[in-house]
């Protein structure tokens, strides 16, 4: 979560309150107007409060219209009931609240077997509060098997992750929290993620994993893992190491399955030891489930669950966080009940069919270069052609929010810093009537830009919200 101050200053201004608020009297409850950052001296009525929030709330961008986003924003009425009638429960008791845990425990079961684990049994696995704890915790796994097999020289050697320079920031996070050093592929030419020949080049006896991607953020490929695996195995008889492989499928890892069965890219593959996922992005739940899943039980080791004494239960867990609602993985039981595999099959066509319909109809503008086509992942990344001089990326981001559209601009990493691009995420419920409408506002803002003596924007990072 991001990390906020307080007020500068002393709370000059309160907040202003309707008198039309007051739920008899228009003017009874009103007797001060609360203040903005310290607890009022008070209570106030439950739909006074309630409006108060509600009304600031509307300044938040419309969901529904966020095309940078992954993160699922339309869930059916039931879900959202069945998400109500458990936000009470508390995920981690278990033994209160044993049919919500045998829920979590089918799912890990369910995914076991969609991602062709070789004995679905024997594969374990958690939910987490999404993909970014789930990459925490494979990290800390990968960690510690590399100290149990290097003990004769622990703690002295500096362990060492390999990884394209297009993960997601979590992985960074991973190496800073848990003192490994990040070595990471560099993007080069129009290849925008890991080569897996380079990934093997920077491994050597220090290394703990190296990390593949079934989906990059930055424009929605995905990584060759089974080619990256083939260079670990030639790697090993090489030199003997023997580096395992973890999926970092956020995204894809819910895509792949039902949209490209034939693509090896999971424990199909030996040398793959764990991979997550996030139930919230093309999972199709609300924010705030992740899936964490290894092999065998050898892949996770033992020493890492904790075997907690809660309420009167033993209950084994792995996990960052404690405390949490139930909601969301009961969603995703929902979810997995409701659609099954054909249905999921039609959601994600349906969002990768409006992908490429899309990034058909921005190549027809003319005025933009395709990156990606939404094939992969139901994601395009464009940029402007070489041609256009007078906009940039960052014009029509800030030009398309003032038509509610959130289209996020932003620049690629090392050795592609002159790449600036923009991208659209294709959820479920962008449909392609919404797909359309973008279109429509796109060409009608082109030849206003093209009136542009040159680009305004000068400072790019300040230039988007979006910080991958």
């Amino acid at each position: 979560m991001p990390l906020h101050r307080g007020p500068e200053g002393p709370d000059a201004r309160p907040m202003s309150v309707n008198p039309f608020f007051g739920q008899a009297d228009p003017v009874g409850e009103m007797t001060e107007a609360p203040p903005r950052h310290r607890l009022p001296d008070g209570p106030l009525p439950p739909a006074t409060a309630y409006q108060l929030v509600h009304d600031e709330l509307m300044l938040d961008g419309n969901a529904r219209l966020n095309l940078a986003t992954f993160v699922t924003t339309w869930m059916e009425p039931q879900a959202a009931t069945l998400m109500g009638e458990c936000l009470d429960k508390n995920m981690i008791d278990k033994d209160e609240y044993p049919r919500t845990a045998e829920l979590e425990r089918r799912c890990v079961a369910m995914l076991a077997d969609l991602w062709n684990a070789p004995d679905p049994s024997a594969a374990v696995g958690c939910s987490t509060t999404g993909s970014s704890e789930a990459c925490m915790l494979a990290g800390m796994a990968l960690k510690r098997r590399w100290a149990q097999r290097n003990a004769d020289r622990c703690p002295g050697a500096r362990p060492n992750l390999v990884m394209g320079v297009n993960v997601q920031v979590c992985w960074e996070k991973f190496c800073t929290f848990w003192e490994v050093e990040a070595r990471q592929v560099p993007m080069e030419g129009d290849r925008f993620h890991l080569d897996p020949r380079a990934a093997a080049e920077l491994c050597d006896e220090n290394t703990i994993g190296v990390v593949g991607v079934l989906g990059s953020t930055f424009d929605g490929s995905y990584e060759p893992i089974a080619e990256l695996c083939a260079e670990l195995d030639r790697l090993r008889e090489r030199t003997g190491l023997d580096v395992p492989v973890h999926v970092d499928g956020a995204s894809g890892a819910m895509v792949a399955p039902f949209l490209d069965p034939d693509l090896v890219w999971d424990f199909r593959l030996p040398r793959v030891s764990s991979i997550n996922t996030s139930g919230h992005k093309y999972g199709l739940v609300y924010p705030g489930v992740g899936w964490a899943l290894w092999r065998t039980p050898a892949e996770l080791p033992e020493e890492l669950v904790f075997r907690v004494n809660y309420l009167g239960g033993d209950m084994p867990t792995f996990a960052l966080n404690f405390s949490r609602p139930g909601a969301q993985v009961v969603a995703q039981y929902y979810t997995f009940l409701r659609l099954g595999r054909e249905g999921y099959r039609a959601v994600q066509q349906a969002a990768r069919d409006v992908a490429t319909q899309l990034a058909a109809g921005v190549a027809e503008l003319g005025d933009f270069r395709l990156l990606t086509r939404g094939d992969e992942l139901p994601v395009l990344a464009f940029t402007t052609a070489p041609e256009v001089s007078a906009y940039d990326v960052f014009d029509v981001s800030r030009r398309m929010r003032e038509r509610g559209w959130l289209v996020p601009a932003y620049t690629f990493p090392a050795h592609r810093e002159d790449l600036s691009v923009l991208r659209v995420v294709c959820r479920n419920g962008f449909s392609s009537d919404l797909a359309d409408l973008f279109l429509d506002d796109l060409r009608l803002l082109l030849p206003e830009l093209h009136r542009q003596p040159h680009p305004w924007t000068r400072d790019k990072e300040a230039a988007t919200g979006f910080h991958h």
